[in-house]
């Protein structure tokens, strides 16, 4: 199983916590104290083992779709602001894949990091959350794009991989959200949303617009 680089870092720290309540336990007044620090300690790392996970995925070929840049429920698809675009706010909860990946090919004319609150990330309230918001070029397109990837309540860590300049294909790895959080999508005005609320969508793979144009 491929894990994400940043979770080798989390896992270690759980493993170093098991064999430091192995030791523990070698005392007899410390032994039952240092086995439920070993468990502690080994629970950590398997669950870290298993929320860092990084399935490999084909990049899709389809490049006439717009793709989710996250596993997840789909939270609300609204038009916010003083915009008409659509934008798709989509729920990673802790048991899913934490990765983003970029929901289109183009080039990243913009990369924001915007300090915020960390509300739970279903709640509404979420809309003001720390978060990193990339504007994406699509190619061959006129209108940009933006995906931002959301703290949530245990999220406090936002990795993104790519900056300003750089060139993106859909379905590649850009970042990660480290525990529950959330992702969203404005949509160019030049697509159709294919997406409701309540759907259960894959990133890379879950097309959740198409161009019009």
């Amino acid at each position: 199983m491929r894990i994400a680089r940043a979770g080798w870092f989390v896992m270690a720290r759980g493993l170093i916590g098991a064999a430091a309540g192995l030791l523990l336990s070698r005392w007899p007044e410390f032994h039952a104290g240092g086995l439920a620090v070993a468990a502690v300690g080994l629970a950590f790392a398997l669950f870290s083992l298993y929320f860092f996970r990084d399935p490999e995925r084909p990049l899709p070929e389809d490049l006439t779709r717009i793709y989710s840049p996250g596993d997840g429920v789909v939270l609300s698809v609204d038009q916010e602001g003083m915009g008409t675009e659509l934008t798709v706010r989509i729920f990673l909860s802790i048991f899913n894949v934490h990765l983003q990946r970029a929901p289109c090919s183009g080039t990243i004319v913009d990369a924001v990091y915007e300090r915020g609150s960390f509300r739970a990330a279903m709640k509404p309230e979420a809309r003001g959350n720390e978060r990193c918001v990339l504007t994406i070029m699509p190619e061959g397109r006129q209108r940009p794009l933006v995906v931002q990837q959301i703290a949530g309540w245990i999220a406090r860590r936002i990795e993104c991989w790519v900056g300003e300049g750089d060139r993106v294909r859909a379905g590649e790895r850009y970042g990660i959200i480290r525990f529950g959080s959330q992702v969203a999508v404005t949509l160019p005005a030049d697509s159709r949303c294919l997406v409701s609320p309540g759907d259960r969508v894959f990133a890379g793979m879950t097309p959740i617009a198409q161009w019009t144009g």
